[in-house]
């Protein structure tokens, strides 16, 4: 009986420790996450106007850059897995991983072979252990990605992407087996604290996604040089806002899902607490009851013995 009580104490204590770190993990994601969604909220307004931008060059500009133009039978998709460098999130990079897996089966079913690049750890980790070869990988800002991060992403992926359209830069060989002739990404949209869904869009070749205009008299533009130099120059960084928006949709999920997971463990654990602190008190008070019931059988029986 003293071993089952000592064993429920200890119990009790490593719940204990274990919500608090739970807690803190809970607090430190809610601190976290109003900085995340303000981030995103400064980042939409960008993306919406370089799209509108995009929109009314399209109409006016030669489409025939290669970042727009279908290969005519493509043999490798490159795509870009985003995780996270952190674990506690719940089920976050298990469907990272669920949709990415849904991905590589529909390319393979079209013919092409998958070209893996992730972000974050655990996808490093995750795709390593089941011996993928992976070509590039980044980590370390998971949680707070900044454009720069998006800007060398984006430039690895274009660059791939004119490789295997042999419009390589100088000094490369344009080679289709050292490039990709399409480009998806696999991340996770925030749409609020409760809500969070695994997208797999394909970033290239492009279609530019069109915005609504303001109501009201449509505006004018006259464009210099012309509107295929500016459209040329605008794609690369519409590509580098895309993954930037994909990051940032990204850490925010990362957030929530981390503090939606904590909160449960600790209220989990409370009541693994709660549970364990009533057995306890029954198993003492059991205890103290056979006590007693021994010392007053031992008194009896002394006082018979007079």
């Amino acid at each position: 009986m003293a071993a089952t009580l000592r064993e429920l104490r200890g119990r009790i204590r490593s719940a204990g420790s274990i919500k608090k770190i739970t807690k803190a993990q809970e607090l430190i994601a809610t601190s976290r996450i109003a900085r995340a969604q303000a981030r995103l909220g400064s980042a939409r307004p960008y993306a919406v106007e370089i799209t509108r931008m995009l929109t009314t060059l399209a109409s006016e500009a030669a489409l025939d850059h290669p970042l727009l133009v279908e290969r005519p039978e493509p043999k490798r998709a490159g795509v870009l897995v985003v995780s996270s460098d952190r674990g506690l999130c719940g089920a976050y990079n298990a469907n990272i991983f669920r949709r990415s897996e849904e991905l590589f089966s529909l390319l393979r079913g079209e013919g092409k072979t998958p070209v893996l690049y992730v972000v974050g750890r655990k996808a490093l980790n995750y795709y390593t252990f089941r011996n993928w070869d992976i070509t590039e990988s980044w980590a370390g800002f998971s949680e707070q990605p900044k454009y720069d991060d998006a800007a060398a992403i984006a430039s690895t992926l274009v660059n791939a992407f004119m490789l295997g359209s042999g419009e390589g830069g100088e000094g490369q060989q344009a080679n289709a087996d050292q490039g990709v002739d399409e480009l998806h990404i696999v991340f996770t949209e925030f749409k609020s604290m409760l809500s969070q869904s695994t997208e797999a869009r394909r970033m290239a070749p492009m279609v530019v996604e069109y915005v609504e205009e303001p109501s009201g008299p449509r505006t004018l533009y006259s464009f210099e040089p012309d509107a295929t130099t500016l459209f040329e120059s605008l794609l690369p960084r519409y590509l580098t806002t895309r993954v930037y928006a994909a990051l940032l949709e990204s850490a925010a999920s990362e957030l929530a899902s981390r503090q939606r997971a904590m909160k449960s463990a600790t209220d989990n654990a409370d009541d693994l607490i709660k549970a364990l602190t009533l057995m306890a008190n029954r198993e003492r008070q059991a205890q103290i009851t056979q006590e007693i019931s021994e010392i007053v059988g031992g008194a009896n029986a002394l006082a018979d013995a007079r």
